[in-house]
C-alpha cells in the first residue's frame, strides 16, 4: 500500500487527512490513484492511518480516515548517530541505510580528519538534500517517522552536545578498542531493557585522532570494537546499528495493521 507523510496539523479532527505539496502530483499523476483507493498516511510522530482518497484536485488531496494505529516499524529505542562527514556522496548512503534500519537522528560533524569542507550555502543545500533522501527512505521502508538530519557541526559544538545531552549510552567503534566488543558492552549493560536514547559517534575515512577519542573518553563515551576487520565509515555505521537494533530486539518482526 502506498504511504505518505504529513504533518500532524493536516490531521483534522481525527476524522479527515489533508494531503499538500509535492505529493499531491505524485498521487494524482504519476500513480493515478483515484477517489475510494486506500492509502496509508503517516503524521511523523509514530501513528499510522488507513485512509480513503476523498476529493483530488491539483493542489490538494482530502481523505477520509479509516483506522489509526502506532506505526509497526518504529523501534522503541532512539539511535542518534554522529557520523564524521564522508567524501563524495557516501553520506547519502549512510542515510538511506540508517533510516531504512531505525535510525532517529543523524548528526554530521567535521573533525580534524575530515577532508570535505561546506561553505554555509553549500551546507544548507547538502542538509535539505539529506532530509530529501531520509523521507525517500522512510517511505520505502515503512517507516512512521522521518529520521532528522541535524546540521553540520564543528567538532567543539559536538563535543558540548555531548556534555548536555543526556543519553541511556553512547559509544564509539575504536580500531584500538580490541578488549570490549560493541555486543559485549551491551550484554554487560544493566537495566538495558529500559534504555530509550543512544548514540555513537562514527569517524571519517581518516578515522578519529587520538586527541579526539581521549576527548570523547572522558566525556563518558565507550569504545568499542566492531570486529577484526577495518570497516569503511559508510559501513561501520551500518554494522553498529544492526548489532543494537539485534540486541534490543528490535529485529523480531512485528504486527502488520495494514
Amino acid at each position: 500500500m502506498y504511504r505518505f507523510f504529513v504533518e500532524p496539523k493536516n490531521i483534522i479532527d481525527g476524522e479527515k487527512v489533508l494531503i499538500v505539496g509535492s505529493d499531491v502530483q505524485h498521487i494524482t499523476r504519476s500513480l493515478r490513484l483515484k477517489s475510494e483507493d486506500q492509502v496509508t498516511i503517516c503524521d511523523g510522530q509514530g501513528i499510522d492511518y488507513l485512509v480513503k482518497l476523498e476529493e483530488l484536485s491539483s493542489d490538494e488531496v482530502t481523505c477520509e480516515i479509516i483506522n489509526s494505529y502506532p506505526s509497526y516499524s518504529e523501534p522503541k529505542i532512539q539511535v542518534t548517530l554522529f557520523q564524521g562527514l564522508p567524501k563524495s556522496d557516501k553520506m547519502d548512503l549512510i542515510i538511506q541505510k540508517s533510516t531504512e534500519l531505525g535510525i532517529h537522528q543523524i548528526i554530521p560533524i567535521e573533525t580534524s580528519r575530515t577532508i570535505v569542507k561546506f561553505n554555509e550555502k553549500k551546507a544548507n543545500n547538502r542538509i535539505i538534500r539529506w532530509q530529501k533522501i531520509a523521507e525517500s527512505a522512510a517511505k520505502q521502508s515503512n517507516r512512521g517517522k522521518i529520521p532528522q538530519i541535524g546540521n553540520i557541526l564543528r567538532w567543539k559544538e559536538f563535543i558540548n552536545i555531548l556534555k548536555e545531552e543526556k543519553y541511556d549510552l553512547i559509544f564509539v567503534p575504536w580500531e584500538n578498542a580490541e578488549d570490549k566488543s560493541l555486543r559485549k558492552l551491551l550484554r554487560q549493560v544493566d537495566g538495558k531493557k529500559t534504555f530509550h536514547k543512544i548514540a555513537y559517534f562514527i569517524g571519517p575515512e581518516g578515522g578519529i585522532s587520538d586527541e579526539e577519542i581521549e576527548t570523547l573518553i572522558a566525556l563518558g563515551v565507550k569504545p568499542v570494537t566492531l570486529g577484526s576487520r577495518i570497516l569503511r565509515t559508510e559501513t561501520a555505521g551500518f554494522v553498529a546499528l544492526t548489532v543494537l537494533m539485534y540486541e534490543f530486539l528490535e529485529m523480531e518482526g512485528g504486527d502488520r495493521h495494514e
